[in-house]
């Protein structure tokens, strides 16, 4: 059964270095923790990242993925391809403007291959919420 978590947050960094920090999938694993790895397999004509395989561990379970992303002005969106431990993955950011900075809105569904109880799964899912907040907000202070 698939499950979704949601976080809404606000960063002190315009909205574009936000995407900036999206775009560059590559540096995945240096703010957030879950991520061993992430490589661009291809990308959209405009450059932008277009599949990408990721390595993940949550829970105690890792994971190999491959991501398709699609992206817009103000969202970075995927969903999955390939997955060792997971049979669907949803994922995206929005991040709009506020006041000298951005709000950002984060969603992120899955679906286990394998069955686990509620509170691993929930926990993983926690994990990965929080990690969007608290380390996109990193990031983005890092780099502006």
């Amino acid at each position: 059964m698939a499950v979704t978590a949601n976080t809404e947050f606000d960063v002190d960094a315009p909205p574009s270095v936000i995407m900036e920090i999206l775009l560059d999938v590559e540096s995945l694993p240096e703010w957030s923790g879950p991520h061993k790895s992430a490589k661009i397999l291809t990308e959209h004509e405009d450059g932008s990242p277009a599949r990408v395989e990721a390595s993940v561990t949550a829970a105690g379970i890792t994971d190999d993925q491959v991501l398709d992303y699609t992206w817009t002005e103000n969202t970075c969106e995927w969903s999955l391809v390939e997955s060792s431990q997971l049979s669907m993955q949803q994922g995206k950011y929005t991040v709009t403007p506020k006041g000298d900075g951005a709000h950002v809105s984060f969603e992120l569904t899955i679906d286990l291959k394998i069955k686990l109880p509620g509170l691993i799964v929930k926990r993983g899912q926690k994990v990965a919420v929080e990690t969007a907040k608290k380390g996109l907000t990193a990031e983005a202070k890092r780099r502006s």
